[in-house]
C-alpha cells in the first residue's frame, strides 16, 4: 500500500539529518551554500575527444577530483576519504564521488560507518545510469581478444546497479539495497521510495545517493539529439526560463542524503533538517524523450505530492524547478507550475521559482536528489536560490515569480521537481522543521 494511503496519524515522519556534496559548485556544505547564494556557477571550458569540431565546450566539473582514466590506479581525489584498494577495484569513476558524499552525509549526520554496517533498519537507495565510458571500454577489451578474456570486475564497474552493487559491500548494508533507473527523474525516485520505506515503518534510516560522471560516453549522447547547448559563455550556455535558451549544460557529481524515522533521530540526538513531507509521481504517456506539451504529467506529480504533504499551493514559499534549459522542457514546466500556482494562488503568496541548473548545469541521473538537498540546505542558511543568468524571461512564464538574484527568506515548505525521459515525473515537498 502506498504511503500516501495510510491516514496522515498513523504514518511514521520522515526526517533528512545529513547531506554531501560533490558537485560543479562546491564539494562540501558551505562551498555549495555560498555558490547558490552568490550565484556562482561551476561551469568550465571542455574539449572532448581532442576533437575541436565538437560543438559542445562548457560542462559543470568536479573540482580537485580526478576519475577520467578507465583504471582506478590513476584516480585521485582530496584527503579525508577512505576508498581501500578492494573497494575501488569494482568502481566506476562516479563512484568515487558516491564514497565520497556519503562519507560526508555520516559525518554531518554524527553517524560513523560502524553505525550502519549491518544495520538490518539500514537500507541504501542508489541513482545512477551506469558507467557508459566503463562500458566502452570493457567491451572494445573484450572484442579486442576475441571474448578470451576481460575485466573480471567489468559488470559491476559499468552497468547501471554500479552504485548500490559497490556501495553496498563498502558499507555493509544488510537492510535493503535498490537501484534506480528512471533517466533525469532517477533520484527523485530513490528519494521518494525511500521516505516511503521510513513512513510504512519498513526501514528507520535509508542512505539515497545519486552520482553521475561527466565524461565523452555520458553527455555526447545528447548532443546527437541537439539537446545540449554550444554557448561558450557561461552566462549564455545554461539559461532555464530565457526566452533564448537553446539547450542544457552536462554536469558530474554526487550527493548523498541520509533520510531517518523522526523517532531514531529523536533518539540519538540527531537535529533534523528538513521533513520529506510528500512527494507524488505521474507519466505523461506522450514521448520517449519528449515533455507532454503542456505538462501535464509533472501537474499531476505535484498535485499529488501536495496532496500527500497535506499542503495547498498557497503554502508552498519556493519551487525548485527541473528547468533543464531546453525549449520544449522549459515551455512545458512553466505551463504546469502556472497551472498549480497561477489561478489558485494570489500573487502576494506565489511561490519564488528558480532552476539551480543555471549554476550546476544538468547531471542527469543525479539532479533531482542533488536539488531536493540544495533546497535542505537553503531552507536551513534562509535563503531561496535566484535564476543568475535569466535575462529575457519566456512570455510563457508570466505570472511565474523568477528573481534573478538569491531571495533573504527563510521557507517553511518547498516543492522539487523532476522529470525524466518516458514522461516520468517526481516531485517531492519538503517541509522546514
Amino acid at each position: 500500500m502506498p504511503a500516501s494511503n495510510i491516514a496522515a496519524s498513523a504514518r511514521r515522519r520522515a526526517v533528512i539529518t545529513g547531506l554531501g556534496f560533490i558537485t560543479p559548485i562546491g564539494n562540501d556544505r558551505a562551498a555549495v551554500a555560498a555558490s547558490l547564494r552568490e550565484g556562482r556557477h561551476g561551469f568550465e571550458p571542455v574539449e572532448f575527444l581532442k576533437n575541436p569540431a565538437i560543438p559542445v565546450r562548457l560542462a559543470g566539473t568536479v573540482k580537485d577530483f580526478s576519475v577520467d582514466s578507465m583504471s582506478w590506479r590513476d584516480w585521485r581525489w582530496p584527503a579525508g576519504y577512505d576508498l581501500p584498494r578492494e573497494t575501488l577495484r569494482g568502481l566506476a569513476p562516479h563512484g568515487v564521488y558516491a564514497i565520497a558524499a556519503v562519507q560526508q552525509a555520516l559525518r554531518d549526520a554524527a553517524l560513523a560507518p560502524a553505525d550502519i554496517a549491518g544495520d538490518d533498519d539500514t537500507g541504501l537507495f542508489c541513482a545512477s545510469a551506469g558507467s557508459a565510458m566503463m562500458l566502452h571500454g570493457n567491451l572494445a577489451q573484450m572484442h579486442a581478444v576475441r571474448g578470451e578474456r576481460g575485466n573480471p570486475m567489468g559488470v559491476v564497474s559499468s552497468i547501471a546497479g554500479t552504485l548500490n552493487f559497490n556501495l553496498a559491500a563498502h558499507f555493509h548494508i544488510t537492510g535493503a539495497v535498490c537501484g534506480f533507473v528512471s533517466a533525469c527523474a532517477s533520484g527523485s525516485h530513490a528519494l521518494g521510495h525511500a521516505a516511503d520505506e521510513i513512513r510504512l515503518g519498513r526501514l528507520r534510516r535509508v542512505i539515497v545517493i545519486a552520482a553521475e560522471e561527466m565524461n565523452a560516453e555520458t553527455l555526447l549522447p545528447f548532443s546527437a539529439m541537439r539537446a545540449l547547448s554550444p554557448q561558450r559563455d557561461p552566462r549564455l550556455a545554461s539559461r532555464p526560463f530565457d526566452a533564448a535558451r537553446d539547450g542544457f549544460v552536462g554536469a558530474g557529481g554526487a550527493v548523498a542524503i541520509v533520510i531517518e524515522d523522526a523517532g531514531l533521530a529523536a533518539s540519538r540526538g540527531a537535529r533534523p533538517q528538513a521533513e520529506l513531507a510528500g512527494w507524488g509521481q505521474a507519466a505523461d504517456g506522450h514521448s520517449v524523450a519528449m515533455s507532454h506539451p503542456e505538462g501535464r504529467g509533472l501537474a499531476l506529480a505535484m498535485r499529488r505530492a501536495l496532496a500527500d504533504a497535506g499542503a495547498a499551493p498557497a503554502d508552498i514559499d519556493y519551487v525548485n524547478a527541473h528547468g533543464t534549459s531546453t525549449p520544449v522542457g522549459d515551455r512545458a514546466e512553466a505551463l504546469a507550475l502556472r497551472s498549480i500556482f497561477g489561478a489558485e494562488n494570489p500573487p502576494a503568496r506565489r511561490p519564488v521559482v528558480s532552476s539551480t541548473k543555471a549554476l550546476t548545469g544538468h547531471p542527469l541521473s543525479l539532479a533531482g536528489a542533488m536539488e531536493a538537498a540544495f533546497c535542505v540546505l537553503a531552507m536551513n542558511e534562509g535563503f531561496l536560490p535566484g535564476n543568475p543568468h535569466l535575462v529575457n524571461p519566456d512570455p510563457v512564464c508570466e505570472g511565474l515569480d523568477l528573481p534573478v538574484a538569491a531571495v533573504e527568506r527563510r521557507a517553511s515548505l518547498v516543492l522539487n521537481n523532476s522529470s525524466g525521459f518516458g514522461g516520468s515525473n517526481v516531485c517531492h515537498v519538503l517541509r522546514a522543521v
